[in-house]
């Protein structure tokens, strides 16, 4: 018994490189939506400092504190409630028919953010449109 070889030309096996082209582009999406994203995780916030030279004089302003632990104070008037309500009626009866009074919020370094937005809400539902905030200088200068 006589074994036959072939003979002649061998083909040469092909690698289809299209399949791994596409997983390619597939992984390299993933890494550039996963790296944008990871750049908002690493943000860090640094608080400026104001350096104002001298505070300006509002012909009508309102002075409403805000303390540490939450309470409210309109025009020197420790108010009894910590509510945006109350401080609309403080607000009303300080503002007492003035011609576009100031609101300046002073808030203590440790009051919360809630307690300063309730301040602007109150007085938004006033109709006092002019806010500003106390600051005070940096050390050293």
């Amino acid at each position: 018994m006589a074994i036959q070889f072939r003979s002649g030309s061998r083909e040469e096996p092909e690698i289809n490189l299209i399949p791994f082209i596409d997983i390619l582009l597939v992984v390299l999406i993933f890494l550039m939506l996963t790296t944008t994203y990871s750049k908002y995780t690493e943000l860090q916030v640094n608080l400026p400092v104001a350096d104002a030279e001298q505070p300006r004089e509002y012909p009508r302003e309102i002075i409403v504190s805000v303390g540490q632990d939450g309470r409210y104070a309109v025009g020197g008037q420790v108010l009894e409630s910590a509510s945006v309500e109350a401080l609309v009626r403080a607000l009303q009866q300080a503002a007492d028919g003035s011609r576009e009074p100031v609101v300046i919020i002073s808030a203590d370094a440790a009051a919360t953010h809630q307690a300063v937005v309730n301040v602007m809400d109150a007085a938004r539902r006033t109709g006092l449109n002019q806010i500003t905030f106390a600051t005070q200088q940096a050390r050293g200068r």
